[in-house]
C-alpha cells in the first residue's frame, strides 16, 4: 500500500511563535482577574467565611472577574503551552472553546434581538433584585454606583424603585436615617463641589409622600397633577429616568461603538482559531511524515 508523504514537512515557526504571543497576554491578563477577584474577596472577609457567598441576595461582581478569568487564564494556558509544545491535544481544546465562545456569543446576540421585550423585563429583574441587596456587598453596591453616575439614571425604571430596599423603603417602621431617599448616585452633580456629599438623596421622596398623603384627604383637588407637578420638580435634586429606560436610549446612539467592539473580539477569536487549526495542520504533517 502506498502511504503519502509531504516534503519538506515542519511547522511553522512564524505561526507558532504568533501563536504564542497572542496566548501569552490573555494568560497573564487571565491570572491578573483571578488575583483581583480573590483580593477583592479577602478584602471583604470572604475566603475566612465561604457562607457569606451564598448569603448575598444580589449579584457580586468579583464572580464575574473571577469567571473571566478563569476562563481567560485556561485558554492562555493551553494556547501557550499547546503551541510550545506541539500539542494537538491542547491547541484542538483551544479552537474548540473559542469556537463554542463565539457561537454562544452570536447566538445571545440573535436571541436579545428576537425577544427584547423578554430580554428588558428579564434586566428589570435582575436590576431590581440588586436594588435589594443594594447594601449587602460594596462591590455591588459601587456597580450600581457607578452605572448610575455614567448613566444619569436612578433605579431600574424609575426613583421609586428604591423602595424595595430596606433602608430606603418609606414604611413608617423604617428606623433609617436613609429612609424615603436614594443613594447619593442619584444625585445631580454640582460641578462647584469639591467634596462628594454622601447624603444628598436623603428624603427626596419623603416630600412627595407626605403630600400623596394630604391630597388623599382634601376633595376638589388635581391628585394625580399635584402628584406629578411635585415628581417633576425632582428633576432639580435627582435623575429622574430609570437605568433601564437609559440603556435603550445609550445603545441606538452607540451603535456603531457596541458593534465596532463586538466585531473586534470576533475577529481576534477567529484569530486564535485560525493560529491553532493552522498549528494542528502543520504538527499533523510533519508526524505523517515521522
Amino acid at each position: 500500500m502506498h502511504y503519502y508523504r509531504y516534503e519538506n514537512a515542519e511547522v511553522s515557526f512564524c505561526y507558532k511563535y504568533l501563536m504564542f504571543s497572542y496566548n501569552i497576554i490573555f494568560w497573564l491578563a487571565g491570572a491578573a482577574f483571578i488575583a483581583i477577584g480573590f483580593w477583592a474577596w479577602s478584602e471583604k472577609g470572604v475566603l475566612l467565611d465561604l457562607t457569606q457567598v451564598t448569603r448575598l441576595h444580589g449579584f457580586d461582581p468579583v464572580w464575574l472577574v473571577l469567571l473571566v478569568g478563569a476562563i481567560t487564564f485556561i485558554l492562555g494556558f493551553a494556547g501557550c503551552v499547546g503551541a510550545l509544545r506541539e500539542n494537538i491535544c491542547l491547541l484542538k481544546f483551544f479552537s474548540g472553546v473559542i469556537g463554542l465562545i463565539f457561537f454562544l456569543e452570536l447566538t445571545a446576540a440573535v436571541l436579545a434581538f428576537v425577544f427584547q421585550d423578554n430580554v428588558r423585563e428579564w434586566i428589570n429583574d435582575f436590576f431590581l433584585a440588586n436594588v435589594k441587596a443594594y447594601r449587602e456587598d460594596i462591590d455591588l453596591q459601587n456597580l450600581i454606583d457607578s452605572l448610575q453616575k455614567l448613566n444619569h439614571c436612578c433605579g431600574a425604571k424609575e426613583p421609586d424603585d428604591w423602595n424595595l430596599n430596606v433602608y430606603f423603603n418609606c414604611t413608617n417602621n423604617n428606623p433609617s436615617r436613609e429612609r424615603c431617599g436614594v443613594p447619593f448616585s442619584c444625585c445631580l452633580s454640582d460641578p462647584a463641589d469639591s467634596v462628594l456629599n454622601t447624603q444628598c438623596g436623603y428624603d427626596v421622596r419623603k416630600h412627595l409622600k407626605h403630600l400623596h398623603k394630604v391630597l388623599c384627604c382634601c376633595s376638589g383637588i388635581d391628585l394625580h397633577s399635584e402628584f406629578v407637578s411635585l415628581k417633576g420638580d425632582w428633576i432639580n435634586y435627582i435623575y429622574i429616568k430609570g437605568c433601564i429606560p437609559a440603556l435603550e436610549e445609550w445603545l441606538p446612539r452607540n451603535l456603531y461603538i457596541v458593534a465596532g467592539v463586538f466585531i473586534i473580539i470576533s475577529l481576534l477569536q477567529m484569530m486564535g482559531i485560525f493560529l491553532a487549526r493552522t498549528l494542528i495542520v502543520d504538527i499533523e504533517k510533519v508526524k505523517f511524515n515521522y
